[in-house]
């Protein structure tokens, strides 16, 4: 929204006014108002800040009479989410902030309908297919077309058609329910969703961590637990360490066999435990295990450091299996047991 006309100015609410004076003051001066307010007002200013635009200095003028000599080079003011961001953050601090920014633009969005725009259309039919299909008529009805119809596309047939029939003959819905639908999709799709992407970030570290060589990833390791113990415990939970290929069966350690380096097995081997060693053993033919051992008692004592890289990239082959659907690691959930 561009502002030009000091006419234009009537047309603000007190939360715009308000976003443009503390936009047009220094970031300390406004850091301190921000730091006395209700988070509700906070949110509510922000959202304003966000989404002004280009202010003209007439408009800040008329605004900040008092301060006219600070403007009267013509300085105008542009809301932005950077804006933003910067100046709650000497308020409130970065973890505070970054629940409020989430709330304002992630994803990018004023209203939940807007939001729903940025997100990806395969996450959003996975949810919708399990409404029934007049409340997913109705939320693809908010949304605009280009989105509504990669969702409709990423339904099942039988689904989307039902959906489309529904959007066909919609009545119109009363305020209430729509804010009831609204309201349900902010608490539980959008809040799962900014959860999901919470722990996408616990998985990316936990792939740091896996690459780590041994001494670093205990360093690092204790120096988390000593700063936050859950986030540590979650990402040693999604870590996948060479001692895991015990959660993969007889044919999935075939598999691995077949795919890895004999020299790299071996080095890797003579770093691990009785039981693990035993079961690559156990899952080749005599001839090739003896073969194996002979080679892992001829290479004498070996360096830690080529041990974890040997491991590591064994690690690397399964995961790869596992992504392609090759091998299953299981994680000891009853889904994940065999019948036979």
């Amino acid at each position: 929204m561009a502002i030009r006309r000091k006419g234009e100015n009537e047309k603000l609410t007190g939360a715009q006014k308000a976003a443009i004076v503390l936009m047009s003051i220094d970031e300390e001066t406004s850091s301190r108002i921000f730091s006395m307010m209700t988070e509700e007002e906070i949110k509510e200013i922000s959202h304003c800040m966000s989404s002004l635009g280009p202010v003209s200095s007439e408009s800040v003028e008329t605004l900040m009479g008092e301060f006219i000599n600070q403007f009267a080079q013509g300085r105008g003011v542009v809301g932005n989410m950077e804006l933003v961001e910067k100046i709650l953050e000497k308020a409130l601090g970065k973890e505070k902030v970054a629940t409020i920014m989430e709330d304002i633009s992630g994803p990018v969005g004023r209203t939940t309908w807007d939001k729903l725009n940025n997100v990806n259309e395969d996450i959003l039919a996975a949810y919708l297919k399990n409404e029934y299909p007049q409340t997913a008529a109705l939320v693809l009805s908010k949304i605009r077309p280009a989105q509504a119809a990669k969702v409709l596309s990423a339904f099942p047939e039988d689904f989307a058609m039902e959906v489309m029939l529904r959007m066909i003959s919609m009545e119109p819905v009363k305020k209430e329910v729509l804010s009831g639908i609204e309201r349900t999709l902010q608490s539980e799709f959008m809040s799962n969703l900014a959860a999901t992407k919470k722990n996408d970030t616990y998985e990316a570290i936990a792939e740091i961590f896996n690459n780590f060589d041994r001494n670093a990833e205990g360093k690092f390791m204790e120096l988390l637990e000593s700063k936050d113990a859950e986030s540590a415990e979650r990402i040693r939970e999604l870590m996948f360490t060479f001692d895991d290929l015990q959660k993969i069966d007889n044919a999935g350690i075939q598999a691995i066999i077949r795919k890895v380096d004999k020299d790299k097995l071996a080095i890797a081997l003579k770093g691990a435990n009785e039981k693990l060693r035993e079961m690559f053993f156990s899952n080749m033919s005599e001839r090739a295990a003896k073969i194996l051992q002979e080679d892992m008692e001829s290479k004498g004592p070996v360096r830690i450091r080529d041990v974890d890289e040997a491991q590591s990239s064994i690690v690397v082959v399964a995961k790869e299996l596992a992504d392609s659907g090759e091998i299953i690691i299981s994680d000891g959930s009853e889904d994940d047991q065999l019948i036979y």
